[in-house]
């Protein structure tokens, strides 16, 4: 009849199912406490065992890149700030280098050490949400208090100051920043990052060598140099395999050669070791700051650029070193004020893809654990 309704049939290749005879079907999220975002995984179990897993993505999908396409330069700065909304600052700072790149601009040397400050600001701030949150997943309630509930707010009420923002913050601009630090900001961040060092000492009482989190994250969900290399996993997942890559060294940009840090690396690529790196990069992050603010001077914060500006035909593309690893962006440029095309290359998308193999022959207590190490946005999976 004409008001029937007809219902589709999905198919099956989008939600898998599985006979009873070849083993139980799980399928976890996409509304999960657990899966730090809006993300379905597809489970098959032998008894307790994992035998398959599939992520599920797009539930939370805006058409970043194409919405790119109809806005200007400066306006796609707002739209990176969604993407890995627990790192913006990165987001802007990685966009706004590949046009700088294409246009050719001299950045200020205030500028530069300012976007590494808040940019380490960052990378501490996404950290401790991932030690707060990784502890629930594994059943420790009080880190995520002072992780989240004391440093970041401490981070945020910093970035407030400077930019007014607290979460999405289109501070770093085309050629610069949005503005100098406030008077008396400089002062605050040493205090912040003096008080920073003794807090770390509580986590590791708290929850690095805390027996129960060390038995349920050691030699659990270990990934090989080999695996991480050969699915192109990046950041502290990376390196928690014992291999040292960052492109903070690798392929340095802003004024980071200047500086002296260390690249923490673990030694078997188990849950533990991914949360260790993390750790450890919160100390790098501290004596990284230390430096920017010993060595800026006074100066401008913004170089010689227009206020409308066409970037020249051709295509650049600029990648640095974001709390998830290597975040990169790629513009092709017409001549028009709006790129011609615009691709992200979203560290959490690409790490999150090694869930297929990393979480086969594990048990479903370990599931949780091994996808809370990883540490995924799916505000840039599903961009």
């Amino acid at each position: 009849m004409a008001n029937e309704t007809t219902v589709p049939t999905v198919a099956p290749e989008v939600f898998p199912q599985v006979a009873p005879e070849k083993g139980m079907f799980i399928s976890l999220g996409p509304q999960h406490p657990s899966t730090h975002g809006v993300l379905r995984v597809a489970i098959t179990t032998d008894g307790e065992i994992v035998t398959s897993a599939q992520p599920d993505l797009g539930y939370l999908h805006r058409a970043t890149e194409k919405l790119a396409e109809k806005r200007t330069y400066p306006q796609i700065i707002v739209l990176t700030d969604r993407l890995d909304y627990l790192a913006a600052m990165t987001n802007n700072w990685s966009f706004c280098l590949a046009v700088e790149k294409m246009m050719a601009v001299a950045i200020p040397e205030r500028a530069d050490y300012l976007r590494i400050i808040v940019g380490e600001l960052q990378r501490i701030a996404s950290h401790c949400v991932f030690l707060g949150t990784y502890g629930i997943d594994i059943g420790a309630f009080t880190p995520f208090l002072v992780a989240f509930g004391r440093e970041r707010e401490r981070i945020l009420d910093l970035f407030e100051e400077i930019c007014g923002a607290r979460l999405t913050y289109n501070y770093i601009r085309i050629g610069g920043v949005m503005a100098d630090a406030p008077e008396g900001w400089e002062a605050k961040v040493r205090k912040f990052v003096k008080e920073m060092w003794g807090h770390l000492k509580e986590y590791d009482t708290l929850l690095t060598y805390n027996p129960i989190f060390m038995d349920r994250t050691q030699n659990i969900g270990k990934m090989s140099q080999e695996m991480a290399i050969a699915w192109g996993i990046t950041g502290p997942n990376l390196r928690a395999t014992g291999f040292k890559a960052d492109v903070r060294k690798d392929d340095p940009y802003g004024l980071y050669s200047k500086i002296s840090f260390d690249i923490p690396v673990g030694k078997q690529g188990d849950c533990w070791d991914r949360y260790w790196v993390r750790i450890q990069e919160m100390r790098e992050s501290l004596k990284i700051i230390d430096q920017a603010l010993d060595q800026m001077q006074p100066g401008d914060t913004m170089g010689k650029i227009a206020k409308t500006f066409r970037v020249p035909v051709g295509e650049g593309y600029a990648h640095l070193e974001a709390p998830r690893g290597d975040l990169g962006f790629y513009i092709v440029s017409d001549g028009t004020p709006s790129p011609y095309r615009m691709h992200i290359r979203p560290p959490s998308f690409v790490n999150l893809q090694i869930l297929q193999v990393l979480l086969k022959g594990w048990k479903v207590s370990d599931v949780i654990a091994i996808l809370g190490s990883i540490d995924i946005v799916l505000g840039e999976v599903d961009r």
